[in-house]
């Protein structure tokens, strides 16, 4: 492969917590468009909140393999990627293939554009959804720094849009949410226990891969917190827009620190510090406000008629909490929800292309440097959009069927992805600095449920039809 080996440097001084908060964001953001806004509430909204379990053992999943990520990223200033191929010059090809072919499926824009157009009495979505696509686009084009751009998005959206949900949700609450919420984080429900009868199995793993990012996506976290400067992703540079930005030295290939007594204390405080970061924006935040939205489609919509369609839920409870409230509060958690769907789909346009761009580089090291990242990064943006745009004129505009096509191929992407990163830390770190046998049993446990759910789904979906 021809990787450039670690050069030795000084592992940066942490600095304080409040510092640090902003990468965690951006996966917060990648989940609130999925599976909080959309899966977990279609799920309550037809079976009742005892499904609940599952939502909170997915993000629980997804906070240890999200902090296995971000520790190879800490200690070596360089992705997961790069450290995987180090491993295996073939391993590039694999992250090509499952981050393209998951993610050109713009559910989450399709369901933007459905809420939008209802707040506007638009009839053509699919003029809506494309037009979305190209926006987001323009924005991730324009962006001089594009960490900072998808950040700021994200911290605005989410600074508007949680509050609004938890105000609707604590005032429309049904007698009984609170108790059954409490009886569903154990999978107790009205004649079940864990799974209702009638669940497809696939929607149900759609969405446990969603409760946060989901597939490869969680993977760019390691981007993410270098771009922040954690550890020793201090010394990598920055993708910067090709219009807008100032050219940025980047390297693909990380630095590490030599261990002794003052780096390991230095270690050990970076180490706690962004694990509390990443608790209380993705894991604490994340999963109240999937509770949150969960209980508000409980609340207003369960046992309706019509529920079970795409995401007619979603405007059932608008038109519910208007309702109750006043007509202008539903038009206002719909739009709510469309521009968070927005968002979404423009952070997983960034993340995406990113994946993309460095394993192209990692899979043909021979004939391009980390300097053509950028350029790669805004061909495979524009690529995506396109196969977007090509997807909604072939008349595929169904949000859920998109939403839920993505997530069972995200959910093996998973599978791989843990055991690749645990693989990794677990031979490539330090003793010192590689992850304890609790953090190992975690990730072990959930390589093994999503690879056995994922096996479940492609039987039963598959195969048994060959059968």
């Amino acid at each position: 492969m021809g990787l450039k080996d670690f050069d030795v440097r000084q592992l940066p001084k942490p600095p304080s917590l409040r510092n640090l908060i902003g990468p965690s964001f951006i996966l917060l953001g990648l989940g609130l468009g999925s599976g909080e806004l959309i899966l977990w509430p279609y799920l309550a909204s037809n079976f009742g909140m005892a499904i609940i379990w599952g939502a909170i053992l997915g993000i629980t999943f997804q906070f240890f393999m999200n902090m296995e990520i971000e520790r190879y990223a800490l200690v070596r200033g360089e992705s997961v990627f790069v450290g995987y191929a180090r491993k295996s010059r073939f391993i590039p090809f694999w992250f090509l293939i499952s981050t393209f072919i998951p993610w050109i499926w713009p559910g989450i824009a399709a369901a933007s554009a459905v809420l939008i157009s209802t707040v506007f009495g638009i009839s053509d979505t699919k003029i809506v959804a494309i037009g979305l696509l190209i926006v987001m686009g323009v924005i991730l084009s324009v962006g001089p720094v594009l960490y900072k751009t998808v950040e700021g998005i994200e911290k605005i959206l989410i600074a508007v849009g949680i509050p609004v949900i938890f105000v609707f949700a604590i005032i429309l609450a049904r007698e009984d949410v609170w108790t059954q919420t409490a009886k569903g984080l154990i999978g107790v429900g009205d004649n079940y226990f864990l799974f209702p009868e009638g669940i497809a199995i696939a929607t149900f793993l759609a969405a446990l891969a969603y409760s946060g990012a989901g597939g490869n996506l969680n993977l760019a976290q390691a981007f993410y917190i270098k771009e922040k400067g954690y550890g020793m992703g201090k010394y990598a540079g920055r993708i910067t827009s090709l219009l807008t930005g100032k050219v940025e030295d980047i390297s693909l290939t990380g630095t590490r620190f030599e261990l002794s007594t003052e780096s390991l204390a230095d270690f050990k405080k970076w180490w706690k510090l962004i694990n509390i970061e990443h608790f209380l924006i993705f894991w604490l935040t994340g999963g109240v406000t999937i509770i949150m939205l969960a209980s508000l489609a409980y609340s207003t919509t369960y046992g309706l008629p019509g529920t079970s369609q795409g995401i007619n839920f979603v405007i059932e409870e608008a038109l519910v909490i208007g309702e109750k409230l006043v007509p202008i509060a539903g038009v206002f958690f719909l739009l709510i929800g469309g521009l968070l769907l927005f968002g979404t789909q423009l952070t997983v346009y960034d993340a995406s292309s990113r994946i993309l761009a460095e394993n192209s580089i990692l899979a043909f090291h021979e004939r391009f440097t980390g300097r053509r990242i950028r350029h790669f990064y805004y061909l495979f943006l524009w690529l995506q959009i396109g196969a977007g745009i090509l997807i909604f004129s072939l008349g595929f505009t169904e949000p859920l069927q998109l939403l839920i096509i993505a997530a069972v191929l995200n959910a093996f992407a998973m599978f791989v992805h843990i055991g690749l990163t645990l693989y990794l830390n677990r031979t490539s770190l330090e003793k010192e600095i590689k992850p304890g046998i609790i953090r190992t049993s975690v990730m072990i446990l959930a390589f093994l449920f999503f690879g056995a759910f994922s096996a479940v789904v492609i039987f039963d979906r598959i195969i048994k039809n060959f059968l």
